[in-house]
């Protein structure tokens, strides 16, 4: 969710953890049964952003069913910032004229075969303005599974105000506590539904958010500020998450926000670097396109079932950086690694890259297969070069 009023966020970003557990043992294991691998699906904000509307959402699940995308593993339809209208006399929220009616949304994209997502704040309002979950939390999350919902994304936003409002002199310390025990909340609030409900704490990576998502229960976390459709945004935040490998693991994610791919501000190869990093990091793949007009270029590089089956291996390995400029590598649950060669460079030239075998852990020949040409490369000794296209990617599986 876009939200640009931040300015002490850095005063908190370098913080050390304060650990604050209230989650019983059942919370705890509810937590670890959900998102075994990260969550994959499409959200509505990049592309309608506060114009979504029911029929868009609707769209976007057809969509997902013709045009393969649901059986290459997307199935969270998540409705994002927008969609809330005021709460009635006994406090209940209710959706707004966009979304006449959120229980039949939810059963239409449930008859799918997808599942429903949707989005709030622990604050009193939204990103948007709309109505929060402040004070109401488990009376929302009772609404929310009373709708089928499936996926909950839960943004900061006003709950920062709360924050100053309680502690006026922003003490580190009293913030980190605060922050933590909303996210908590809601938390223990989803259990109390009984119903699965994947977490995802949207707070752009405050206070380390990484050391602590699991203790209140989320299965993924925002680590940076929101991304913007373009090359330089993509990079910096993906290239950015060098260093948190030992956070991620089944049922929690490093989340360095939802793709841009087909939003018509980078190029195929570019694009195809988003979705090669995010797949190397682990990360949760969640489109953020408009589905229903979604061309061939775009659903090649999205539904690339060989480049998703590495973001949703089992073993649930975040990939780390091996060498530069930007090589990574992530191993993989049947003992081969995947390595994705980056071109990070700013002029328009291609780059010839070279990947020397021992770097990844392997002596001897190696098997070598390209995941974006879908081409075997054959039995290969000590080194492989390629030419890789300025701000594109050459991913490769190797095993031996």
């Amino acid at each position: 969710m876009r939200f640009h009023s931040r300015p002490f966020l850095a005063v908190y970003a370098s913080l050390a953890m304060t650990l604050i557990c209230q989650l019983c043992p059942t919370a705890k294991a509810q937590s670890a049964e959900l998102a075994a691998t990260p969550p994959m699906g499409w959200n509505s904000w990049n592309h309608f952003a506060e114009k979504v509307t029911d029929a868009d959402v609707r769209a976007a699940a057809d969509a997902m069913v013709s045009s393969g995308m649901r059986d290459a593993g997307y199935i969270y339809v998540n409705v994002d910032d927008s969609w809330e209208a005021q709460r009635d006399a006994q406090g209940n929220i209710h959706s707004n004229s966009k979304f006449p009616d959120m229980k039949a949304l939810g059963d239409y994209v449930h008859s799918k075969g997808l599942k429903f997502g949707i989005y709030s704040s622990p604050g009193p309002k939204t990103c948007g303005g709309y109505e929060g979950s402040y004070r109401h939390e488990q009376q929302d999350a009772n609404t929310y599974a009373s709708w089928g919902v499936d996926f909950l994304k839960y943004d900061l936003c006003s709950y920062m105000d709360i924050m100053k409002l309680h502690d006026p002199s922003q003490d580190p310390h009293q913030a980190q506590v605060m922050m933590q025990e909303a996210y908590s909340k809601m938390h223990e609030a989803l259990v109390n539904t009984h119903r699965p409900i994947v977490y995802s704490l949207c707070q752009y990576g405050v206070d380390s958010v990484w050391e602590w998502g699991p203790q209140v229960g989320g299965n993924m976390w925002r680590t940076t500020d929101d991304i913007r459709d373009n090359y330089g945004s993509m990079a910096l935040i993906g290239f950015s998450q060098a260093g948190l490998e030992k956070f991620a693991g089944p049922g929690h994610w490093n989340d360095p926000d939802m793709l841009e791919i087909g939003n018509g501000g980078m190029t195929a190869d570019q694009y195809r670097t988003q979705m090669s990093l995010w797949a190397i990091l682990s990360a949760p793949l969640l489109a953020g396109n408009d589905l229903s007009k979604i061309d061939d270029t775009t659903k090649n590089i999205l539904i690339n079932k060989e480049v998703i089956a590495v973001d949703q291996d089992k073993r649930g390995i975040q990939g780390s950086r091996i060498g530069p400029p930007q090589i990574w590598m992530k191993p993989l649950s049947d003992g081969s690694k995947a390595v994705a060669l980056f071109n990070f460079v700013t002029d328009d030239e291609a780059e010839p890259l070279t990947l020397k075998f021992k770097d990844v852990g392997f002596s001897g020949p190696v098997h070598v297969r390209d995941l974006w040409a879908h081409k075997d490369l054959g039995v290969l000794y000590d080194s492989y070069t390629v030419t890789v296209p300025q701000g594109g990617v050459v991913m490769l599986r190797i095993w031996q």
